[in-house]
């Protein structure tokens, strides 16, 4: 079963986008007339057997491990981001979300992407990212800890599947097939970095088939990274505040003067990952099967400088306190799959487990220190931990009905556990005010909570006709908190000859909030500002009007085009919508003190969820997640690919990949009468979910492959971008990206049938995106806050950092 299967996959898949070939495909390369795709066959958007991707009722796009491979950064999160245009990825994060950095599909939250392992469910991060921008309450699958050179390819469907695979499905499903090689290997160093300093970057992999004992095969990946920090912020207003400089002469001794503020750019991380992937056919169309995974990263980024007046006895000169994150992830999947009674049957039990360890270091707690002459340097500020228990029963079988061919009948139940904990900080963390730049978590923060999720499906897909596809699927869930759903989707495809096809889907889709969502509770804090994450069913959140979250429910609808017109061409154009109603979303900033308006109600919520805030700080706060509005995303997909031969010249895959999506707010839900005359969401807000991603991007490709050289030029053209931002919640300031054209280049050189290199830069011409609005950084820089560091926009769909140049070699073996 397995070696049929490898032999497939190495065989035929080609990148719909980027035509990278497999390494171990020498076949497909020598046919310069094959048809992009022929031959991949899928398995992601269907429970029918042996679908090539070409012939699919939904759009998907496959990317294989080439592909992957050249993308500068061994990164998947990157890769995917640069080869599919509908999915970006997040360039900054705030607070902890900057050492935990996530993405999104059709410009909708992350956690509306199922991502999937072989086909099984993966668990998601416990790092939730809770501050504002556009990926907040992102607490999707972390794409890291799994190994590229564990990967054979990527299936990602760009469709609503949630009756097909579960509720999270309503932007779409990343399925990672993992290599299931029993022979052979490869190893795989890169190293590289930013050409204006930062980001040094040094990576090590490999990956070795193994055949244990007959009929078997056993495939191994392990992957060491390094990559460093970066530092593209401005001079924090603060340190040039004439009264500042009187009053702490010190400041001018601190390293780098006035430079001391380092919080505007990547994170350093250590990252050490390993995947295993395991099948034995014990008998005739039968194996068992198991995929682990297991990583950790321990990673450090820089927060706000703080001045010499908080610790001057320990810090003379001024601090700048770092975040800290051990962080621990394990995945297991064990099953079997046979035949029986005629049935396809698979069985499988998916556990997964991720726990983050918060601290903070070169910090300090000024209560502790004033009321008893000491404070540590060093805080343990709690952990995070989220697991998921995930046990499927599948079967499937083919039934002769008179049909052209034959209807395929696949049902399947489902039990999931989700846990969430979040652990309580150490007592001096959690002090009063509690550490700098990170407080502790309180007691009151700390809890553990359940959820538990049985599901049933079932789908119906078969021809009537001979060119008529159609398939139907159903599916219910019952949420131990949330009662019922019913979902379904209709997929239907017409071949009107073997060049031109019409396929159209239309789906519902249900999402309950993550674990997370429902109870994330912490202070957030800067020098100048103390906001605190409220639970969404806490009894503070009551105060001000918000009582627990709702599912979000959402209607998909695509029609697409398929049209081969020659046999090296393939053109797709699918175009879609998706709408949303009740959407969990962040809220702005909500004021109790310091902004234009302020609400007592605020004030009230922090005291009743027990936080104690710093006195000294200027503003202070809420944030809070809530189904706060409804919107409409539509869109569509272009896809065209071209593989030509020129002779001696060499041979040329041409491709042209587009998205365009607009995000729209149809409906805001009114402001609790707590808050007026505030708004659960500002135009920062607002502006996070419509316009915060560019509406346009483009992907234009080549591949050119001559004797031992290959040369692969991407240009990415990237829309307008842009957010608000305010200083108090009085004057917002628009700041704008404009449209930016970003070069990808790697030449590459294959020195003998074992080793190859290449060199390569992502954003070769180092193109920054544009500033944050002069008006607002004025507003910051006159009220002295520590924001006006951040001159680049945050948001930035290509990252604030400009070009990433790197070298790589590769051994097989």
């Amino acid at each position: 079963m397995h070696k049929a299967t490898l032999k497939i996959g190495v065989a035929a898949v080609l990148s719909t986008l980027a035509f990278g070939v497999y390494a171990e495909d020498v076949d497909a390369a020598a046919d310069a007339n094959a048809t992009p795709n022929v031959g991949a066959v899928i398995v992601t958007g269907t429970r029918s057997s042996g679908i090539k991707v070409e012939n699919s009722a939904s759009p998907i796009q496959v990317l294989d491990s080439a592909s992957l491979q050249r993308t500068g950064q061994p990164d998947l999160i990157q890769a995917l981001a640069q080869n599919l245009p509908s999915f970006t990825a997040q360039a900054f994060g705030g607070d902890t979300a900057n050492l935990t950095l996530s993405a999104r599909l059709r410009g909708l939250s992350p956690n509306n992407t199922l991502v999937l392992i072989n086909g099984k469910r993966r668990h998601g991060t416990s790092n939730l990212a809770v501050l504002g921008g556009p990926y907040q309450g992102g607490a999707a699958a972390d794409l890291n800890y799994i190994p590229v050179s564990a990967i054979d390819h990527i299936e990602v469907l760009q469709d609503g599947a949630a009756a097909q695979y579960g509720s999270d499905a309503i932007a779409g499903v990343v399925n990672i097939i993992l290599k299931s090689n029993n022979h052979g290997g490869t190893a795989t160093a890169t190293g590289g970095g930013y050409v204006d300093g930062g980001g040094r970057t040094a990576d090590a992999s490999a990956n070795i088939g193994l055949e244990p004992f007959n009929d078997a095969y056993l495939s191994l990946t392990a992957e060491s990274k390094y990559h460093g920090y970066s530092d593209r912020g401005g001079i924090d207003p603060r340190v040039e505040n004439p009264a500042n400089m009187a009053a702490y002469p010190g400041m001018f001794q601190h390293p780098g003067y006035p430079h001391v503020n380092h919080i505007a750019g990547d994170a350093q991380y250590h990252l050490n990952v390993f995947a295993a992937n395991f099948g034995y056919d014990f008998a005739p169309d039968s194996q068992f099967y198991t995929i682990f995974t297991a990583g950790r990263k321990e990673a450090r980024a820089f927060e706000n400088y703080r001045l010499p007046s908080r610790l001057p006895k320990i810090y003379p000169t001024g601090f700048s306190p770092k975040e800290t994150m051990k962080q621990d992830d394990f995945g297991l999947t064990v099953g079997i799959k046979g035949k029986v009674a005629g049935w396809n049957t698979d069985l499988s039990s998916t556990w997964g487990r991720d726990k983050a360890q918060i601290g903070v270091a070169d910090s300090g707690n000024v209560s502790l220190f004033n009321d008893t002459g000491a404070t540590p340097t060093v805080f343990r500020a709690g952990a995070f931990i989220a697991s998921q228990l995930t046990t499927t029963l599948e079967a499937s079988k083919e039934f002769e009905i008179g049909w052209a061919k034959p209807l395929n009948v696949a049902a399947g139940l489902e039990h999931r556990i989700d846990k969430y904990e979040i652990e309580a900080g150490d007592a001096a963390s959690r002090y009063k005010e509690g550490s700098q730049s990170y407080p502790g978590f309180s007691l009151t923060d700390a809890g553990s909570h359940r959820r538990t999720n049985e599901a049933a499906y079932i789908d119906f897909a078969g021809n009537p006709v001979a060119d008529l596809t159609l398939d139907l699927a159903a599916r219910y869930e019952h949420f131990s908190d949330f009662g019922n759903a019913k979902v379904g989707k209709i997929t239907s495809r017409y071949d009107f000859s073997p060049a031109v096809a019409v396929r159209g889907t239309f789906s519902n889709g249900f999402r309950a909030p993550t674990l997370a969502e429902e109870y994330y509770s912490a202070t957030n804090v800067g020098p100048t500002t103390a906001f605190v994450q409220l639970a969404p069913n806490s009894a503070g959140a009551k105060l001000v009007g918000v009582d627990g979250l709702k599912p979000e429910r959402s209607t998909n609808l695509s029609l697409g085009l398929v049209i081969n017109p020659a046999n090296n061409v393939a053109v797709t154009l699918d175009v879609y919508q998706i709408k949303i109603r009740d959407r969990i979303v962040g809220s702005g900033a909500l004021y109790g003190s310091g902004g234009s308006v302020n609400s007592p109600a605020v004030v009230a919520a922090i005291k009743a969820n027990g936080n104690v805030l710093d006195g000294t700080v200027s503003q202070t706060g809420i944030n809070i997640f809530s189904n706060a509005v409804d919107t409409r995303s539509r869109g569509l997909e272009f896809v065209t690919t071209i593989n030509s031969n020129y002779g001696t010249a060499g041979k040329v895959d041409w491709s042209i990949a587009a998205n365009y999506n607009k995000v729209e707010v149809t409906k805001i839900n009114q402001a609790p009468a707590q808050l007026l005359p505030q708004t659960l969401l500002d135009k920062t807000a607002i502006s996070d979910l419509e316009t915060a991603a560019p509406k346009l991007r483009v992907n234009l490709g080549a591949l050119w492959k001559v004797g031992s050289w290959t040369v692969n030029l991407r240009e990415a053209i990237y829309g307008k971008a842009s957010e608000y931002g305010s200083e108090d919640g009085s004057v917002y300031h628009l700041t704008e990206v404009k449209p930016k054209l970003i070069t990808d280049l790697e030449v590459g050189y294959r020195i003998n049938n074992a080793w190859s290199v290449a060199v390569g830069a992502n954003n070769l011409f180092n193109i920054y995106p544009n500033g944050v609005n002069p008006a607002l950084l004025a507003d910051q820089r006159a009220a002295g806050d520590n924001a006006a560091v951040n001159v680049l926009p945050g948001f930035s769909p290509f990252g604030i950092n400009g070009g990433y140049y790197y070298a790589r070699a590769n051994y097989k073996f």
